[in-house]
């Protein structure tokens, strides 16, 4: 009867975060890498082929559908495995356990593409060619989610403070539609490292020169990039002198308003991840972090790509 009841709780929306059209769905899609990757690891630690016939052996305490709701209440509302495991009555260890499998299968699902039922998006370079097909004008920004701070005296300590937060942050980089529908999120790196950087590591540069046709728009932090490629990166007009004439004043402030009104939308892609606690301020193991952010963009993708394209 606990089961019962916590499998009907966390399947509402304000547990999982997702319609009950939505939560059939990507049961149904988990359902097989999910049993493919469990016998994979059962062959490797058997050493070889099954003995005995499928389902024999010890039974798993939590299904494979409670296994996905523990998972999304986790990554919706970071509830902690102690809480979770209390509602299924089952040890924190379970609950643990069945996080660790699910959440890198979120991750690993990619990106829904908008008016693309079935296709992914899972890299930068799948982005860039998917724009170039579709004449989409991208939008490119970074945000940053505070985490704990390293223990004292540890390599690389520093790394994590960032200097415009002025906490222990991590920062990820979010690329959107002019709808502001998620198409990627990555290039997860510490606070410190700055926006430009990270993209530059994850090849965004090759990826401009593959794709000349593909333009962004993107905020002063990636004026680097506008200068390497002005004729497809648009970022803020530089600020004038304050002796500048009246007149160069007000056109350079109609020019702002109307690069960032274009870029706004990827701000609110941005905002769409954080509401999701987890990325308001994570609270876990920082290594699982990345995961933890691609596993919320990609389920908000699937949501953001049912929006109509406006024309």
């Amino acid at each position: 009867m606990k089961t019962k009841w916590a499998r009907a709780a966390l399947s509402h929306p304000a547990f999982c975060g997702l319609s009950p059209t939505h939560l059939g769905g990507l049961i149904e899609e988990l359902a097989g890498p999910w049993q493919a990757r469990r016998e994979s690891a059962l062959r490797e630690r058997r050493g070889g082929d099954r003995r005995r016939q499928a389902g024999a052996g010890r039974k798993h305490e939590l299904v494979f559908t409670d296994r996905v709701l523990l998972t999304l209440a986790h990554l919706r509302t970071q509830l902690p495995h102690a809480a979770l495991a209390e509602l299924y009555a089952v040890g924190r260890s379970t609950v643990t356990e069945a996080i660790g499998e699910i959440r890198p299968l979120l991750a690993g699902r990619g990106f829904a593409v908008p008016d693309r039922p079935g296709i992914r998006l899972q890299t930068l370079a799948d982005v860039f060619a998917y724009a170039d097909a579709e004449g989409v004008k991208l939008r490119i920004d970074g945000t940053e989610t505070q985490v704990r701070r390293p223990k004292a005296h540890q390599a690389g300590r520093r790394a994590f403070i960032s200097g415009k937060k002025k906490q222990n942050t991590c920062q990820t980089t979010t690329i959107s539609d002019s709808q502001g529908r998620t198409l990627w999120s990555g290039a997860d790196r510490p606070g410190r490292m700055h926006d430009q950087t990270a993209v530059r590591t994850e090849g965004i540069a090759e990826q401009l020169r593959l794709h000349p046709n593909v333009k962004a728009e993107v905020d002063e932090g990636y004026r680097g990039l506008a200068n390497e490629f002005p004729d497809q990166i648009t970022a803020p007009p530089r600020k004038l002198k304050d002796d500048a004439p009246l007149g160069d004043q007000h056109a350079w402030r109609e020019q702002w308003r109307r690069q960032s009104s274009a870029r706004i939308c990827v701000e609110h892609a941005n905002a769409e991840h954080k509401q999701w606690r987890p990325l308001q301020r994570f609270l876990g193991h920082r290594g699982t972090y990345a995961a933890t952010h691609r596993a919320v963009a990609s389920l908000v993708s699937d949501r953001a790509a049912q929006r109509a394209t406006r024309r």
